[in-house]
Formats: structure tokens, sequence, C-alpha cells
């Protein structure tokens, strides 16, 4: 028959001597070569039949899945999909292709696939899918004396693999493979999975990059669609992503950018240049640390973990730039008040009076000194104040009643020194405990 060069008969043809001469094959060998090429003969006559080509007889027909996966990755967040590399098997049986010989498998090379019936497999949440065909296509037909069949191929799928990052750089997933047939419902052909049916290489081989390997599992669900019940097989691959390319590109430039930010708090509240500088720097740094972190993710809707601690750090550093704004906007007030002779209409409801004050001028700037012991009080009790803050030294004196506010708000770098790394230390223990382990 014509198919039978199409198979592999191994050993039944002539061989080269090392002299240079061929020799023909042993009376035990032809015998068994002859044998075999009149059961593949049988099988290439049924083969090309058209009731072959059809699917089998007996109903519905149960196809024996495993799965051998070569390596996973990379994984891609931003398309929200895997590359996997797998060896996928199928195994049925075809009674019209049973056969009685001393060969109980004969195995068949891919030019015999088109020949027979094989199940309408699709990978239901592939988006590209490659088989290899280097340097033979890789697939293997396997034909059993009792009409069993086993067809195996190697496949390199593109899955779409739906990320929730809610909890990103620190979240779990499990990247599922999705099949069933495309056109034969449940009545018709059911899956099974073999008994250890999913294995695993080498994992230390796989291209994971920022993901650890944590595991797989294996179910079978029944779908229910217009056209049928489907038999539905999925593999969940299941992920979790490693902080260590985070934690040095992202986590580590915040909290040393938020630091930065606090020694704006030890420099002299006269040194305007170099604390605004400080300041709005820190601001711009943070706000490229801000852009660049988003880069590696796709445009989700929702808050990640790692934008709430990157917005967090963007707060504590624009609030030590206001922190001192805030200063010195006091200060300036309370020196101009102090130069332009205002008096207060209300000092012998507290019998204060205003402290002298010396104002140096230089290169058209106002500076000022000897506000350490100055300080602001809020008004209580309906109090006729001409302003909401009250600097002055007498302030501190016996002049204040129970319940009346008093903050010196030209002390508030001191305060600052102690209130911003005592709360950035309390975020990030409510951070990453909350985040890590509940």
């Amino acid at each position: 028959m014509c198919c039978v060069d199409e198979v592999l008969l191994e050993g039944c043809s002539s061989t080269d001597s090392p002299e240079g001469f061929s020799s023909e094959p042993s009376a035990s060998t032809r015998v068994e070569c002859w044998d075999r090429e009149w059961q593949v003969e049988k099988v290439c006559v049924a083969s090309i039949s058209q009731e072959t080509k059809a699917q089998p007889t007996v109903k519905p027909t149960v196809i024996d899945v495993d799965i051998f996966v070569n390596s996973i990755g990379p994984v891609s967040s931003i398309n929200m999909e895997y590359q996997i590399d797998i060896i996928f098997a199928q195994t049925w049986i075809d009674s019209r292709l049973r056969y009685n010989s001393t060969m109980k498998i004969l195995t068949l090379n891919s030019n015999m696939v088109g020949l027979i019936w094989l199940p309408d497999t699709i990978f239901r949440n592939s988006k590209t899918a490659d088989s290899h065909w280097i340097t033979m296509p890789n697939q293997l037909l396997r034909i059993w004396n009792d009409g069993k069949i086993l067809y195996t191929l190697r496949l390199t799928i593109n899955a779409e693999c739906q990320l929730q990052l809610h909890n990103f750089p620190m979240d779990e997933h499990s990247c599922p493979l999705i099949f069933s047939s495309y056109g034969y419902p449940q009545d018709e052909m059911i899956y099974k999975w073999r008994r250890n049916s999913v294995a695993a290489a080498d994992q230390k081989l796989w291209r994971l990059y920022q993901f650890d390997f944590m595991g797989l599992r294996n179910t079978t669900d029944i779908i229910k669609t217009t056209a049928g019940d489907y038999v539905v097989m999925t593999v969940f691959f299941n992920l979790s992503r490693r902080m260590g390319y985070f934690t040095i590109q992202t986590y580590i430039p915040c909290i040393l950018t938020v630091v930065l930010s606090w020694v704006s708090f030890w420099i002299k509240k006269d040194a305007t240049p170099a604390r605004t500088a400080l300041g709005i720097t820190t601001v711009l740094t943070m706000t490229t640390l801000s852009s660049v972190a988003r880069t590696s993710l796709p445009r989700v809707s929702y808050v990640t973990a790692m934008d709430l601690f990157v917005t967090v750090c963007f707060l504590f550093v624009f609030a030590a730039l206001m922190e001192y704004a805030t200063l010195n906007y006091c200060s300036y007030s309370s020196q101009r008040d102090s130069s332009m002779g205002s008096n207060r209409t209300n000092y012998s409801a507290l019998n204060v009076r205003p402290p002298p004050h010396t104002i140096i001028a230089l290169n058209n700037s106002l500076y000022w000194q000897d506000f350490e012991d100055t300080c602001v009080y809020e008004c209580l009790d309906g109090k006729d104040c001409q302003s909401f803050f009250c600097c002055f030294e007498e302030c501190k004196g016996g002049g204040w009643r129970k319940g009346r506010l008093h903050i010196d708000l030209l002390e508030l770098d001191a305060y600052s020194r102690v209130f911003f790394p005592t709360s950035f230390l309390l975020f990030n223990i409510v951070y990453w405990v909350g985040y890590l382990y509940l």
C-alpha cells in the first residue's frame, strides 16, 4: 500500500557494513518486518476509509488526558497572559483499528495523523498557540492491538490569565489552562484525567523571573451552552510574585526620599532657598518614582498596594514642604505685625504686651530673630481678637485659662522632628503587616 512508506519501519531495510557493502536483514528480521508491514497495511487501509475518519461508533467517546509541563513563563502583567510549553497527550479507544499480531504497539509518524479520527480539542483561554516542527513535527501516534490510540504533541501556548492586582506586588495568582471539545457535547465525548495526569519538569529552568511556582491543581467542570453541555478541563498554576525587584526599584527609593525630606526640619528656618529647594526636589522625585512604578502594570481602575504606598510617601514629602511654608508664613506675619506697630485691643483680658522684636534687612529680604519663645493660641469664649493667632512672649505666662489651646507655631520644626518619623513608622507597620500577614 502507498501509506506503508509513510510508517516508521526501523530495522526492515538493508544496512551498510563497515566495509561499505550493503547487507540484507536476517531471516527472522524479515519475517518480523513482513508481519509488521502487513499490520501497517491493514491499519492504512482502515485509516483512509471514511468510517475511520469519523468519530468512533461507541458513544460517548472517553478521552483520557495527561499533560507534561516543560516550562512556564514569562508572565506578562501588562498583557495579562503567560506562556507555557507542554506535551499534551490524549488516549482513546477506536475499535475499528484493532488488529491481531504479535506486535502489541504500532508507532506511526506524523504523516498518519490526518488519516484517523482525532478529538477536536481546543484551548479556550489561549491567545496564540504554536506546535513545534523542528527537526520533525513533534507529534507521536501509537496504536495498540486492542484499538487504543495515544496521540501526543508539543505545544507552546500564550494563555490568558486575569491577574487581580489589588495586592501588587505581594499578589498571588492561579493562572488557568482551559481546554475542551469544540463541537462534541458531553453525550458524545467525555474528557477524563488520568492518574498523575499533570506533571512538571525541573522548575529551575523556567523563565518565571518575577514569580515563584507554588504548585498546580486540575479540575473538571460542565458548562451549559445553547449547543449542549460540554466537559471543560482546567489546570491551575499557582504563582506568587517575588518582591525583590520592586523593593529595589520602588520601595527603598520611596522610603529614602521621605527620610530625605525630613532633613529640612534640622535646617534653620531662615534658610529659605535651601529648605525650599530640598522640598521641591523630594516632591519631584516622588512624582518620578510614582510614574516609574506604574510602567510594569496595566492601566487598572483600582488602587494597588504599591499605589497606596507611593501615594502616602508622596503625601509625607508634600507635607514636609507645606510644613516649612506654614512656618515661614506665620513667622513673617508676626514680624510684619510687630514692625507696623499694630496694637492689640484686648491685651487687658490676658494681661499681655507685645515683646520687642528685631528686624534685619538683607538683600530686600526680611529675616527675624528672637522668635523661638513666641507662641500662638486660639481665642475662645467669644473674645474679640483681631487675629486668630497671637504671638507674644506673655502667652506662655499666667494669662492662659483652662481649656485654651496653646500651639507654638514657631516651634513647628521641633514638633515635626517627632511627628513625621513616628507617623511614617506606624504607617509602615500597618502596611506591611496588613498586606503580608492578613
